[in-house]
This record gives C-alpha cells, structure tokens and sequence, in this order.
C-alpha cells in the first residue's frame, strides 16, 4: 500500500467532506426527477404516463454509455480534474432547460436531462471507488452510508424547493387548461408553466459554476487505484482482465435492480399516490421527500450498525426482506396507508447501494476504476424499470398496484441472491 493511501486512511475527514457535497449536488438534481415527472406532463401536455417517466429514462440511460468513457477519462485527465469537468457538465444541463422551456419542446428538456445525467456518470465513475478505497473495505458501507445521507437530504430538499416552484403552479394551470377556450389559450397556459423553469435552474447553474471554480483551486490529493493493496488470489495471474471477477457482473446487475427499487420508491410514488386518489396534494407534491425522508433514518442505522454490530452482507439480506414484506403491504392495502408502505420502501432501499457497491468492486485491485464504471452502468436500471411499471399499467392495462408488485419482486428476489451468495462467486480460471 502506498504512502498516500495510508495517509488518505489516516485522515480522510477533508475527502469525505468533499464527498459528501458531491453526494449532494448528485442528490438534488437527481431526485428532482420525482417533481419533474408530474410537471412535464402537465406542461408539455403529454398523454400518458409512461412518457413522463421518459424524464427517469433520460436521466439515468446516461450512466449506462458514458460509464466507461468516463472511467477513461479519469485516466487521462485525473481524479481532481474530472470532478471539476462533472460538475461543468451539469451546469451546462441545467441552462439547456431554458430553450427547452422557451421552445416547449419535450425532446431538448429530455436532452438537459441527459446532459446532467453525463456529468452524473462522470462523478459517480469518480466518488464511490474513491469513498470505497479511503479505508478498510469492510467500513466502505458505512462511509458511503455517511454520504448517502448527504445525497438523501439534499434529495428531499430538490422535490420540496422544486414542488413549492413548479408543482403548485403546475396545479392551477391544469385547473385552466380545463377551461381554456382555444387552442391558443390552452398554449398561453402551458408557455407560461414552462416559464417557471428559468428561475430555479438559472439558479443552479450559477451556483454549479461557482463550485467548479472553487472546486479547481481546491487541494484534493489523486490517488492511483492501480497501486491498491490486493490479496495473493487477486494477483493470481490468470486474472488478466476484468472479466476473471464473474462478482462485479453480478454486482452491476445488482446495482440495476437496486436503483430500480430506489426510482420506483423515489420518484414513481408520486404517479402511484394520484392512482390512490385517496391520498392528499400536500402528500402527491412531496412525495418523494418522503420517501427519503425515511431513506436518511435507514441511513442513519447503517452509520451506526455497519460494522460494530451487522455485516454489509447480513444488512443487504435485512434491507431486501423488508423491501419484499413493504411491496407486498403496499399492493394489499389502499388509500393513505398503501402510500406510506411505498415511502417506507425508502428504509427498505437505504443499505442496498452502500453494501452492494463495495461488494462488487471488492478484490479487483488494479481492476478497481473498469470495475466501477461497470457497476455505475447498472444505474441504467432507473432508466429501465419505471418504463417496466408503466408499459404495464398504461398498455398492457394491468392494475398500478399489481403491476407494481410485478415491477419490485423480481428486483428485490435478484438482490436477495446476491447478498446470500452471487458476491462469493469466483472465476475458475
């Protein structure tokens, strides 16, 4: 192990405050998504919702292609420069949502989603192998629990700021369009709802600019993953390549469904508590504050328990349990009480990443940026599965609540199988 590592293990406060402020800014533009899913279907006058959830599709299919190009990226450029560029990359997304709003067009709001969505794989590919590797991998849970809980706050901010600013507005302008007497007026209503995006976006791309600049001037030591201490078996040499670990593969998969159950949780529980009808505005406009609200108590649990008292493993086991009893409570009940069993899938969901991602990228040494942008491609399953849930209720007719059970059991069952005995599995070569 190198000087710098053990240094990096010694002290990782400063790293871990950084860290965890990227957690943030990944927390608040992607949860931002359960607000922007009922807004653009009202402003954009989209028909069904399985094209509102194209707002999850944008945002998180940009994992899956530029994943790799980014772990690339990291090799030429650096830890230190590549964060800075990520976070460029996503002020660039949010000032798209101006034309996307002076044009009304659906297609460039999808583009801005896209583009924050390259500088999110862009940070992703770089924070979690970084948090992973600062100290023991049996503690990595519990440090990117820490940053989790960063990334959860900021998360229940996003859908509360962004509910207060589009979401209440969005409401009135549905009950005119009702009344609009012309297709002119019925324009006039939606220009003016597409308005309300310049402010908060405008916002964040000032204060993501700001970040950058700081962020360039900002002492961050790299580190040079290649050098990692690795076990004999490891340095086996017949693992050559990054396909000797058959673990990361099933790890990336496990990663799919995981953020799966985080989005259908997270930002489908909005579309899900208005099949309710029962269930009050207040609690469809910050549904997914609620959601990670009690995402940041699992959270909390993991800081505490991982690894004093519970294994990352024995914890994953735990979480996906709970996931499964939760699905099955919220499909079998109604109203108010099948709403707060789908926002308590947020504790449910809160130590799958942390204990799943140290898992998959455990052992790879040399292998250790490859291997976590395969596991940050597995993202893709928020893209995915919200089209999943809503190709079934909206085409294939089947009832919101049944197909969400449909949706979740294979998701979680997978990483039930994972946690109890995919991570063990070795090349035989």
């Amino acid at each position: 192990m190198t000087n710098q590592i053990q240094q990096e293990k010694r002290t990782p406060v400063f790293t871990m405050v950084i860290c965890c402020a990227f957690y943030f800014i990944l927390g608040f533009i992607t949860w931002a998504n359960g607000s922007l899913i009922p807004f653009a279907k009202k402003a954009f006058d989209l028909d069904s919702d399985l094209q509102a959830f194209l707002v999850t599709f944008a945002s998180y299919i940009a994992y899956f292609f530029l994943a790799i190009p980014s772990s690339w990226m990291l090799k030429k450029i650096g830890f230190h420069n590549g964060l800075v560029l990520s976070v460029v990359v996503l002020g660039v997304g949010s000032l798209l949502f101006i034309p996307a709003a002076e044009k009304s067009s659906y297609i460039l709001f999808l583009t801005a989603i896209f583009v924050q969505g390259s500088g999110m794989a862009l940070l992703q590919t770089a924070v979690n192998p970084y948090l992973s590797i600062i100290g023991p991998i049996e503690s990595a849970a519990q440090r990117i629990a820490i940053a989790g809980f960063c990334n959860k706050a900021a998360g229940m901010i996003a859908p509360i700021v962004l509910g207060s600013l589009l979401l209440k507005g969005a409401n009135a302008a549905e009950a005119r369009l009702a009344q609009a007497a012309s297709e002119v007026e019925k324009q006039t209503i939606l220009n003016e709802l597409l308005d309300q995006l310049h402010v908060p976006y405008i916002a964040l791309a000032i204060m993501l600019a700001l970040f950058a600049i700081g962020l360039k001037f900002v002492s961050l030591p790299e580190v040079n993953m290649e050098e990692e201490e690795v076990s004999e078996k490891v340095m086996n040499p017949s693992k050559k390549t990054i396909f000797s670990f058959p673990h990361l593969f099933l790890g990336s998969l496990a990663i799919f469904f995981c953020v799966a159950v985080e989005v259908m949780a997270g930002d489908i529980i909005g579309t899900y508590a208005r099949e309710l009808g029962t269930v009050p505005q207040v609690f469809r406009d910050n549904a997914t504050a609620f959601t990670l609200g009690f995402m940041l108590v699992g959270y909390l649990i993991g800081i505490i328990t991982i690894p004093r008292f519970i294994s990352q493993q024995a914890a994953l086991r735990v979480c996906t349990s709970v996931g499964i009893l939760f699905t099955l409570l919220s499909v079998f009940t109604t109203g108010v009480i099948s709403f707060w069993f789908v926002a308590l899938l947020g504790l449910a969901n809160s130590l799958l990443w942390p204990a799943i991602f140290p898992l998959g990228i455990k052992g790879l040494g040399k292998f250790t940026k490859t291997g976590s942008a395969i596991m940050i491609m597995g993202i893709a399953g928020g893209a995915i599965w919200p089209l999943v849930y809503g190709y079934m209720k909206d085409e294939l007719h089947i009832d919101f609540q049944h197909a969400f059970l449909y949706a979740m059991i294979p998701a979680y069952s997978y990483i039930v199988y994972f946690a109890v005995s995919g991570h063990k599995v070795k090349s035989r070569g």
